[in-house]
């Protein structure tokens, strides 16, 4: 099979095409000839060599994701009636930067009628990171929604699903490309991140009493400016890192103003319930009330470009790859 592989730490260019020995479907598992894969800002990180402490991996390996594609065939164990020929998605750690997957067959989702492979693999991570941090925060209709890094993947999920439930959603994003299309997908107001002076202007739309909830989806100094808009009482989420790091923000401040602190350890998800949530994203999608937004998309062999784009920064939402 042809897959992208991380031949050594370092810059996009240490992606590089390779061939591998084709996976052979175990007895609980499926083979996936690929269609789309999904990308994520983590994974450039990854391969710079960063976040050794949370992720096992070493060169060469493939990155892992999620993929959408076909089933092409079953183990001994999974009833090949139910899932040969399906279209589904799934969760794939490592290997998913290649032509061929052999995945669990409880780790997959039917892909439904009406929605197209590209756009379900654009919703199996953001989809389901997205529907869990609305769970987690509990955002209810009539509260108010900040949302960081806006224009992103996950970013434009949130403000469609934000929107949906009846929240008030005022995102933040950079440049006038990335506020017009969030104020179309459904945000209430729009701040600019390259204002040096945007949180001010975010205090004058939230008002003294702040965001109910603020989902901080960039980290670093962004968030750091993000925390003291979370109103009393509220919700502040930390669960992007693009910048480097998360936001660090104060405990002892966030309990004296009795501000729930949330990041990414509360979205790590079972295998189940990554089904169910992305079986939700899907739905959602397939009914017409969540659109992905696709910015871009790369031929597995041109993997190192998918990851320059990334890092550039200059692709408004999901960079997907082409199998």
């Amino acid at each position: 099979m042809r897959v992208a592989q991380v031949k050594e730490f370092g810059g996009p260019e240490v992606l590089v095409p390779a061939e591998l020995a084709d996976p052979v479907a175990g007895p609980d598992e499926v083979v996936v000839a690929v269609d789309h894969i999904d990308t994520l800002f983590v994974q450039t990180q990854i391969r710079a060599g960063a976040f050794g402490e949370y992720f096992d991996v070493a060169p060469p390996y493939v990155p892992g994701g999620a993929v959408a594609g076909t089933v092409t065939s079953t183990g001994a164990a999974v009833d090949a009636v139910a899932w040969a020929g399906r279209r589904v998605v799934a969760a794939v750690e490592p290997g998913s930067y290649a032509s061929l997957a052999a995945v669990p067959a409880d780790h997959l989702a039917p892909i439904p009628d009406g929605l197209g492979l590209r756009e379900a693999a654009a919703l199996v991570h953001d989809g389901v990171t997205a529907l869990a941090l609305l769970d987690l925060t509990a955002l209810k209709a009539g509260e108010t929604v900040l949302i960081t890094g806006a224009s992103g993947g996950m970013g434009t999920l949130l403000v469609q699903l934000a929107r949906s439930m009846g929240a008030r959603v005022v995102a933040v994003a950079r440049g006038e490309e990335k506020l017009a299309l969030v104020r179309e997908l459904g945000a209430h107001e729009v701040i600019d991140a390259g204002s040096p002076d945007w949180p001010t202007q975010a205090r004058e739309v939230l008002g003294e009493a702040g965001a109910d909830v603020v989902l901080d989806g960039v980290g670093g100094e962004l968030g750091v400016r993000a925390f003291p808009l979370t109103a009393t009482g509220g919700r502040f989420s930390a669960h992007g890192a693009p910048t480097g790091g998360f936001a660090p923000v104060d405990p002892a401040e966030a309990a004296r103003r009795t501000i729930t602190l949330l990041g990414i350890p509360d979205v790590q998800l079972t295998p189940e319930r990554r089904v169910a949530l992305v079986t939700r994203a899907l739905s959602e999608a397939a009914a017409g009330r969540l659109h992905p937004v696709i910015g871009a998309v790369f031929p597995l062999e041109r993997a190192a470009d998918a990851h320059a784009a990334i890092e550039g920064r200059g692709v408004v939402g999901k960079v997907l790859l082409s199998a």
